[in-house]
């Protein structure tokens, strides 16, 4: 039989390895496989574990640390522990969310929508509608949580508005309320913006480029490691 330690740190998937080790290292610590005190497995032996460079363990452990769920220590006996006390849950009242349930829904909606807005024959004010979305959010500057959201949000929006459905661009709209609630209760992470903003390229580029498996493909890259770090925070 496997052990819970085994479960947990098994490797990820490459395509969002940073958030997917996020989830994985808060995973293992929600779930005492890592209890409070404890050292996690070296760094060398845990990246192995979960076939991600060692570069992208120590961003994890970072945003894990800044967080307040483990602290380094150094010396003889250091490496990375849980911390005594876990911070508590977020102060937003999330108890009424069901987060899987609104994953799906924007995972079904906005993969459909780039795909079908790559099918589409745009018009060049409609090319010009994604391009400047895509501007717009990639030049927002660090630190700016609200901002980057607002420009986010504003960029998925335009990409529902050129599938040519109001119906559809509407769903986007409200689902998106639903996932910005989510992400207010989590910290905003550099390592993962910069991310996200080359997979804003990509799903631009298939979609100007006419090519609908693409632009599906990006999409679904795109919110499921958003939807990894919503799983590990909350």
């Amino acid at each position: 039989m496997r052990s819970a330690s085994a479960a947990v740190f098994r490797p990820v998937r490459t395509r969002n390895a940073f958030e997917e080790t996020v989830e994985r290292l808060l995973q293992a610590i929600r779930l005492g496989v890592a209890a409070p005190g404890e050292r996690l497995p070296a760094e060398r032996e845990l990246a192995a574990r979960l076939g991600v460079s060692r570069v992208t363990l120590r961003e994890a452990i970072r945003v894990v640390a800044d967080a307040g769920y483990v602290e380094s220590r150094r010396g003889r006996y250091g490496g990375t522990f849980v911390v005594p006390r876990l911070p508590e849950s977020p102060g937003r009242d999330l108890s009424g969310v069901d987060l899987e349930d609104v994953l799906t829904l924007r995972r079904v909606l906005e993969t459909g929508a780039a795909e079908s807005a790559a099918a589409r024959t745009l018009t060049p004010d409609e090319r010009q509608h994604l391009m400047l979305a895509l501007t717009e959010v990639g030049a927002v500057e660090a630190g700016s949580a609200e901002e980057y959201r607002r420009r986010d949000s504003r960029l998925h929006l335009a990409i529902a508005e050129v599938t040519a459905a109001p119906s559809l661009t509407t769903a986007v709209a409200d689902v998106r309320t639903r996932v910005n609630e989510l992400l207010d209760a989590i910290p905003l992470l550099a390592a993962n913006i910069e991310h996200s903003n080359d997979q804003h390229r990509a799903i631009v580029a298939a979609i100007l480029s006419g090519d609908p498996p693409g632009a599906r493909t990006a999409m679904d890259e795109h919110v499921e490691g958003t939807a990894a770090l919503l799983r590990a925070f909350l």
